[in-house]
């Protein structure tokens, strides 16, 4: 009866063993995938930054062409004979 026992007992801390080593392995599993998880999340709401701050240049560039234009066409009417 003891001899019954002891494997049981045996079997019993190694499945707690393998439990553990796979709960430990799940555990480092969600823990990689939450750093990648919050780098796309920050590298996302970086990318929205520098998207805005393009659109605000592109915005900017523009505006100086416009104005640029309009001297352009007021020098051209000077210089008209």
């Amino acid at each position: 009866m003891s001899d019954e026992r002891s494997i049981d007992l045996n079997y019993i801390g190694k499945s707690l063993d393998r439990l553990v080593t796979e709960v430990a392995t799940m555990r480092d599993d969600i823990t990689v995938l939450a750093a990648i998880t919050s780098r796309l999340d920050h590298s996302h709401s970086r990318l929205l930054d520098e998207l805005r701050a393009i659109h605000s240049q592109i915005s900017r560039m523009a505006h100086r062409a416009d104005k640029l234009a309009e001297r352009v066409n007021v020098l051209e009417k000077a210089h008209e004979p």
